[in-house]
């Protein structure tokens, strides 16, 4: 597990509480792309179940977890794909 994942796992259970997180480093595949971070890092997919996401919309559910990421969201991150579930949707 690389730092940055252990970052962001670590970030959203502390905040979310979530019964399944599944986070996937996908920065391999964007290396070299004008976006991409010299490092190679940054492009991330997240799949999250939490009860925090009852009764919220979409971009509700994205701000909780762009929230809960915090300053990661502006220094570690530069692409984000989030798949955010209730339990009952799950």
């Amino acid at each position: 597990m690389t730092d940055r994942v252990a970052e962001i796992e670590h970030k959203l259970r502390a905040a979310l509480q979530p019964l399944k997180l599944e986070i996937e480093d996908e920065s391999h595949k964007h290396a070299g792309h004008a976006g991409a971070r010299e490092s190679g890092g940054g492009h991330f997919n997240v799949t999250i179940v939490s009860a925090a996401f009852t009764g919220q919309g979409l971009l509700q559910r994205h701000r909780l977890v762009y929230d809960a990421l915090g300053d990661t969201m502006r220094r570690e991150i530069h692409a984000l794909s989030i798949r955010a579930l209730s339990p009952e949707e799950a």
